[in-house]
């Protein structure tokens, strides 16, 4: 190797058959993106639904939760959750149980997460960034029950999203205030007074407690507008 060829101080080398495998990933990134789209495009209008995936059966947010997919789904709309144990297993079983589709966005995890048995579509993702873009896209609203990191990482990512006009502005929506409080109360008293957001970006999200009261809200958001996105959305959604 001549000193030319040599890497500066700090540069990592890679072998050729590093960069081909980097290369190829695209390819089942790409699969990804295209099975989601194809398979999710006709179940509009939908809610996805998220919570901890470490919530026990027989726990109220179980039972809560596949309340608010059953309400949801009787309703008409097809219910999208993670496909895993606890509460995303308690909202693909309501939904499953009620008169719309029930859909899962499986994620390929080292450990926690397992297929349940409530998915009337079933769709596998290796990248959690590809499937986070299969709940938004779809979605006429995001209901958010009690979890831990992976929930706030959506929570954050739609609140995100709609905050920056990458997507429309659809009911977010969560669930059990108690949990919620000490949340908003760092939101309220830390970001907002540290400038960090704006005071109306509290308006972006909403607590409520009942599957009635998420029903009812997510049909008064729709009240003057139709559930499927309007040709200007459609154009913010293709670069989502």
């Amino acid at each position: 190797m001549s000193s030319k060829d040599k890497p500066h101080h700090g540069q990592a080398v890679t072998d050729d058959s590093s960069l081909t495998r980097e290369s190829w990933k695209v390819f089942q990134i790409m699969a990804e993106f295209v099975e989601g789209f194809e398979r999710l495009a006709e179940i509009r209008p939908s809610v996805s639904i998220f919570g901890s995936a470490r919530t026990p059966h027989d726990h109220p947010y179980y039972e809560l939760t596949e309340k608010i997919a059953r309400t949801l789904s009787d309703a008409g709309f097809s219910v999208v959750s993670g496909g895993g144990p606890g509460i995303m297993e308690a909202a693909n079983k309501g939904a499953f149980h009620g008169k719309s589709p029930s859909i899962g966005l499986n994620i390929q995890l080292p450990h926690e997460q397992a297929g349940n048995a409530y998915q009337d579509i079933r769709l596998s993702f290796r990248h959690f960034f590809s499937r986070k873009v299969m709940f938004v896209k779809y979605a006429a609203a995001y209901v958010v029950m009690p979890g831990g990191f992976g929930t706030l990482d959506e929570l954050m990512e739609i609140l995100t999203l709609v905050q920056t006009g990458k997507t429309r502005r659809i009911p977010i929506i969560l669930v059990h205030s108690p949990f919620w409080e000490k949340l908003i109360d760092w939101i309220k008293t830390t970001l907002i007074e540290e400038k960090v957001i704006n005071p109306g970006d509290l308006e972006l999200f909403q607590v409520l407690n009942t599957p009635e009261e998420v029903v009812n809200a997510i049909f008064a958001h729709y009240e003057q507008r139709s559930f499927e996105p309007s040709a200007e959305e459609r154009e913010v959604l293709l670069d989502l």
